[in-house]
Parts: structure tokens; sequence; C-alpha cells
């Protein structure tokens, strides 16, 4: 989530209670993502309901009376108590608070898949359908069609991934292309990347070469990418002939460009160093 001022620190305060909340065994991560996404599509639809529990001219605990009101009953206790939380700080726009409720929904089912040891497993899969779905036209199309229903874009989901993905890797699909709030499915894959990444503290390094990397390769580079970032890397490997015999490495932003020669003999010479 890109956030600013007052919503960057709400968002924080948040992460860090839906942290606290699913370090504890008794909760359920997957349930709390449901929940959670079932708040975030009541506010990304009723929208003078989220500027009311945004407006920052209302005391934080009477927006949050209100929010335990509509919402008790319908989602558990620990539901309940972390938007409520959110509510009592300020939000610098309304729209931030169904952000943050989106980010926080994905973060809940990686979480999940975490405790089952499949993060892994997701963050591949979520890349290699990202990757999938820019070479198919076809299915972009169908996944991105504004006429189609909800449930025939799950079906269509159900039949690509269910059974030979990570039931988390499914979950946040669906979730994404039933309900893309205004971003594209490649933006949406991109985020959630990331986000798979971060529950491990790691940053996803985008590689591409010529031909596929041997193991004593990846590890090399992946070695090295760590000493230069200061943080676990992941690697997302692709291959793509026209590189022509090179490599290029995309890690956010930054784009590091070079032989693999040349790359793999400066990783040595970092490590060595």
């Amino acid at each position: 989530m890109t956030a600013h001022g007052a919503s960057r620190e709400a968002f924080a305060a948040a992460r860090e209670r839906l942290d606290a909340l699913t370090d504890s065994a008794s909760v359920d991560a997957a349930q709390l993502a449901d929940e959670l996404a079932a708040v975030t599509a009541l506010l990304d639809r009723e929208v003078s309901l989220r500027r009311v529990l945004t407006d920052p001219a209302q005391p934080g605990e009477a927006k949050a009376e209100l929010a335990q009101r509509l919402l008790g009953g319908q989602v558990s206790g620990t539901a309940v108590d972390l938007v409520s939380g959110m509510v009592r700080s300020r939000w610098s726009q309304p729209r931030d608070l169904v952000d943050a409720l989106e980010e926080l929904t994905a973060t809940a089912d990686l979480t999940a898949a975490q405790r089952s040891g499949g993060l892994d497993n997701v963050e591949d899969e979520l890349f290699r359908f990202g990757r999938i779905v820019s070479s198919n036209t076809e299915l972009r199309a169908a996944l991105t069609d504004r006429a189609a229903s909800k449930a025939a874009k799950s079906e269509l989901l159900r039949s690509l991934l269910g059974g030979r993905a990570d039931v988390t890797t499914e979950r946040l699909v669906t979730r994404l292309v039933t309900a893309p709030r205004g971003r594209s499915l490649e933006a949406g894959l991109e985020s959630l990347s990331k986000l798979a990444a971060e529950r491990r503290n790691r940053v996803v390094a985008v590689v591409t070469s010529a031909v596929p990397l041997s193991d004593g390769q990846k590890q090399r580079l992946g070695a090295a990418l760590a000493k230069l970032y200061g943080r676990q890397m992941h690697l997302n490997l692709d291959v793509d002939p026209e590189v022509l015999g090179g490599i290029r490495v995309q890690v956010g932003d930054e784009v590091i460009n070079g032989s693999i020669a040349d790359r793999l003999e400066d990783a040595g010479r970092r490590l060595a160093g």
C-alpha cells in the first residue's frame, strides 16, 4: 500500500495489530482473511460509510462504536477489534482505509500459508501465474472482462488453479480478479508477490536470463544480491532467449544488466570481500 502522512502511520499500526493477532495459534488466519475481505467489499461499495468512518471531525471512539455495531455478529470479534482499532486512527483519505484493509486481507492469507509451510510455493505460483497471464492475451481478456460475472471468473480460475496450486494462491488470485478495485491484473499480482516476499523479510529479485541458470549460479547470484541489499533475496527466475547470453536483474525499480559471466565474477568478488 502506498500511503502518506496520517494514513501511513495508521496502516503501520494496523499491521502491527494484525501481526500480534495472527501470532496467536488460536486465531484462524484464513478465516480472518475472509472476514477482512468482506469488510473491504462493504466499505468499497458504501462510499458514505467509509467517509463517516474516516471523518477526522468525529471522535475515534464514536467511529469505533459504529464499526462494532455494524460488524458485530457478522464477523468474528477478532475482526471487529481490528477494524475498530483502524477507524480510531486518522486517515488522509477515506479510500486509504479500504486499501489498508485489502492489504491486511492478503497478509492474513499469506500468514496462513506461512503457518502451513506453503509460503514459498505461493510466491512461486503468483510469479508463474503472472507470466502466464502476460503471455496469454485470451486468458487475460477473460479474467479482466468487465461484462463477465464474478462467478464465471471464479469458475475459470478454479479450472486453472484448483488442485494444481496452493489454496492460498487460488484465494488471492480469485479475490484480485473478482474485485480488482481499479488495478490492472499485472499490478495486482506484482503487489501480492511483494507481500509474499515481505512475510519472510525477503526482497524479490526478478532474474531474466537467456538460458536457465545452474544451481551454483543461482546460489552465487542470490548471495551476491543479499550482500548488496543487506536482506535475504528471493529469486523469481525467467528465461528469455532475447537476452542473448546475458542476464537482467530487477529489484524494485532498480535494474542491473550485464553478462552472466561478468555478474557472477562480480558476485564472487563481493563474497570474497
